[in-house]
């Protein structure tokens, strides 16, 4: 492991921290940690926006009907939930900090998007970092690049140009793209775009962290297919002999490294645990989405190996109408190596702990007090 690149980062901005009552009462024996041990506040898809939508989609020109109807209707969805439900959630989340948390990871379409200029897309991006920054009580603020944050007019030069310049001021330490690396304490973390992967930077990444006690990968798509209507939009999820080629080398990568993938996307709050290629691949999907008062609830959609891939079954017909194409043959590739698959619809904050033995996440739903669920990644 690159020492060089290991990141000493504080969390003293969080320490002494006024809880609320109610908030103070969610982990009454919270776990002793040892030395080296610490946590991260992690944050799903956000689709940060507000109301009215002319403060950032005033210059919004999509063509595609179906397209332009889907994506208006998620800037209502978006205004209605950033009135109060996820200021709230976020407020939660702010309580799960104390002095050995190092920062805050958040999984990806950081914001809605599509506002039809630049410089619009720059402010919506830093106004969201910002906004972030401050409720996180100064905690460095990393994110990976989403689909939604590269999409608009002139938005993903725009995006390539402002984060990772606002990622080396939050991270303390050169950051030149939208794949790049940082390490906490043994700990390595690679962020990766899969937007438009770049194999051979993606595996420099990973070779450069050799050594290292947990390899953590950070993407925005989910690197086993989901179930859902878009299922081939994971890491190079697509049908191409070139993207087949690409997948099953860095499925095996990653497996042969045991690697911790924490993702976003789906809206959906995922756990799966996956045995192949000689390997392991664990996998955390992250969301908070927080679109209707239902999914501040954690309650289980599917479980189990065999559910894998049914939920899409259930699926008649696509956003722009098509029906859905019978993806059998590639859940199957997949379904038996899981020995721990779950989905639930829920939307929340999370608390990753990192220690020597092991790696938990604790997910509180919506702005509940107490843990939701915990999951077990290590």
């Amino acid at each position: 492991m690159d020492r060089r690149n290991f990141l000493g980062l504080s969390a003293a901005a969080a320490a002494g921290l006024a809880l609320p009552s109610g908030f103070l009462k969610a982990d009454a024996k919270p776990a002793k940690k040892k030395a080296g041990d610490y946590s991260l506040i992690v944050i799903g898809d956000t689709h940060y926006d507000t109301e009215p939508d002319t403060v950032y989609h005033s210059d919004y020109n999509e063509k595609v009907e179906w397209l332009n109807r889907v994506q208006r209707a998620e800037f209502k969805r978006n205004g209605d939930m950033w009135k109060d439900r996820c200021r709230r959630m976020i407020e939660r989340g702010r309580y799960l900090m104390d002095d050995s948390t190092k920062m805050v990871l958040q999984m990806g379409d950081l914001i809605q998007g599509d506002c039809g200029n630049p410089d619009v897309h720059v402010k919506m991006l830093s106004d969201t970092m910002d906004y972030l920054k401050t409720r996180f009580n100064g905690l460095p603020i990393v994110t990976v690049v989403g689909n939604h944050d590269i999409r608009g007019t002139g938005a993903e030069a725009a995006y390539h140009k402002y984060m990772p310049e606002r990622m080396t001021a939050e991270l303390g330490k050169p950051v030149g793209s939208v794949n790049f690396s940082f390490n906490i304490g043994d700990d390595a973390y690679v962020v990766v775009d899969f937007n438009k992967p770049d194999d051979d930077a993606v595996q420099k990444l990973i070779d450069d962290t050799r050594g290292a006690r947990n390899l953590f990968i950070i993407v925005h798509g989910p690197v086993f297919p989901f179930d859902s209507g878009s299922c081939r939009w994971f890491y190079h999820g697509g049908e191409s002999e070139a993207h087949t080629k690409a997948r099953l080398h860095f499925r095996e990568e990653f497996a042969r490294r045991s690697a911790i993938v924490l993702c976003g996307h789906v809206h959906r709050t995922e756990f799966a645990d996956w045995y192949g290629d000689g390997g392991r691949i664990t996998q955390m999907t992250f969301n908070s989405v927080w679109a209707n008062d239902s999914l501040g609830k954690y309650e289980i959609s599917a479980e189990g190996a065999a559910q894998y891939g049914e939920l899409r079954k259930k699926i008649t017909a696509l956003d722009n109408g098509s029906a859905p194409k019978d993806e059998t043959a590639l859940f199957n590739e997949y379904r038996p190596g899981l020995k721990t698959y779950s989905v639930s619809p829920a939307a929340g904050t999370y608390l990753m702990n990192v220690s020597g033995k092991k790696v938990t996440v604790d997910f509180y739903a919506g702005d509940s007090i107490g843990v939701s669920e915990r999951f077990i990644l290590r």
